[in-house]
């Protein structure tokens, strides 16, 4: 099913590096657009896509399992892989898992960029009843309750906060809790992912805050120790929450990752950029 969220940003003349781009849980390709149109700008050709479960009905994430993200974004790389001389993954939250498992299954991916990346929750703002969570994720339970979205939404500049909330509030596709089930499959895949970290072994740029509100660095500093990669790099932020591209220092977070991809095609990119 297509999504009128769904982007392709396509050079005129076709550039020979492309990245395809994961949004988060409960989100939809718009999250990914500055980030994208920015990359665009650059020389990049930027894909993105709404996982399966987002971008239509809000029901339509009760349904969704781990699998089916999985597949999906297989499919998607797939058919945009061999356009590219160099092609890229990169995501955020969910985004970023998917990435990482997909850089375990495909040996040919020029590299990845992780921002985010939400192995686990266990972020400053999840609340302190947390450790009741597995009754509702492992059981029946997790059809029925939901995860509440709260302050500060993974945002930490104020104004920008409150654009995001009224621009969600006009969103009747966007949710503003998290589904228990929806929960549960994410952890599923963080904990599938990370058991194979070690397989991967190309260059991964890993972009997470000290203060990210939903999942802390911990996750971004074990893909780092685990993975194989020769060529990789942890960022870690000092003033933002969790949706690096879009708080106070999205900018560096535009520049290291445009200079990242740069680094990982730098014998030809000064051609082609």
């Amino acid at each position: 099913m297509i999504s009128s969220f769904d982007f392709e940003l396509v050079h005129d003349i076709r550039s020979n590096i492309g990245i395809l781009l994961f949004h988060g849980m409960t989100g939809t390709p718009f999250e990914m657009k500055k980030y994208a149109s920015f990359l665009f700008k650059q020389g990049f050709d930027v894909y993105c896509y709404c996982l399966p479960g987002h971008g239509n009905h809000p029901i339509s994430i009760y349904c969704v399992r781990w699998k089916d993200w999985i597949e999906f974004s297989k499919m998607k790389y797939r058919e945009l892989r061999d356009k590219y001389d160099y092609f890229f993954l990169g995501g955020l939250c969910l985004g970023a898992v998917i990435s990482l498992n997909l850089c375990e299954i495909f040996t040919d991916i020029s590299g990845i960029i992780c921002l985010s990346t939400t192995l686990f929750l266990d972020g400053w703002s999840i609340p302190k009843y947390n450790f009741l969570m597995p009754i509702g994720l492992y059981t029946i339970l997790r059809y029925y309750y939901t995860f509440p979205e709260r302050e500060p939404f993974g945002i930490k500049n104020e104004s920008y906060r409150r654009l995001i909330q009224k621009l969600s509030a006009k969103n009747n596709v966007a949710l503003d809790h998290y589904p228990m089930n929806a929960i549960y499959e994410l952890l599923r895949l963080s904990k599938l992912t990370r058991k194979y970290l070690r397989k991967i072994t190309s260059p991964v740029l890993l972009i997470h805050s000290k203060h990210d509100d939903l999942t802390s660095v911990k996750s971004a500093e074990l893909v780092f120790e685990k993975i194989s990669s020769s060529q990789k790099k942890l960022i870690v932020l000092q003033n933002s929450y969790h949706l690096v591209i879009h708080d106070n220092e999205r900018e560096d977070v535009f520049k290291a990752s445009a200079e990242f991809l740069r680094g990982c095609i730098k014998p030809r990119a000064e051609v082609c950029l």
